[in-house]
């Protein structure tokens, strides 16, 4: 793939968040891919990661995406965003630094980075770091 596909599918699991179609966030994994947020155990497997985003998007109201900063360093895509989300009433805005590795256009691994206590408080949750 060349780094421009590489993009254009970041850019379409970007746009499937903010549309919330869960089914093409799904589709844009391989099948044997990682979704990693660091401070967390891995999701390994397309159904996997399927079911914990489902999970996670309990009581989403809306989300989007605010993209700051893209671009592909070794053949990975960077991603500097903001995610601004409203959940079971509670507004949150969290600083998120992704990595993508895609091959054949799908992603193989998704790392995320960002402060978990700001993302529990944005979502209404104590910031308890139980990892659970």
């Amino acid at each position: 793939m060349t780094d421009e596909e590489r993009l254009a599918v970041a850019r379409d699991m970007f746009d499937a968040w903010n549309r919330e179609d869960w089914d093409r966030v799904a589709d844009l994994f391989a099948e044997s891919g990682v979704l990693h947020s660091v401070m967390q155990d891995p999701i390994v497997g397309r159904a996997a990661i399927d079911t914990r985003i489902r999970a996670l998007t309990q009581g989403l109201e809306r989300i989007e995406l605010r993209i700051k900063a893209l671009g592909v360093i070794d053949h990975r895509v960077f991603v500097e965003r903001v995610d601004d989300f409203d959940v079971n009433g509670h507004h949150g805005e969290v600083p998120v630094v992704g990595i993508l590795r895609i091959e054949d256009g799908h992603v193989t691994e998704w790392l995320e980075y960002y402060d978990r206590a700001t993302l529990m408080r944005g979502m209404g949750l104590p910031a308890d770091f139980s990892h659970s």
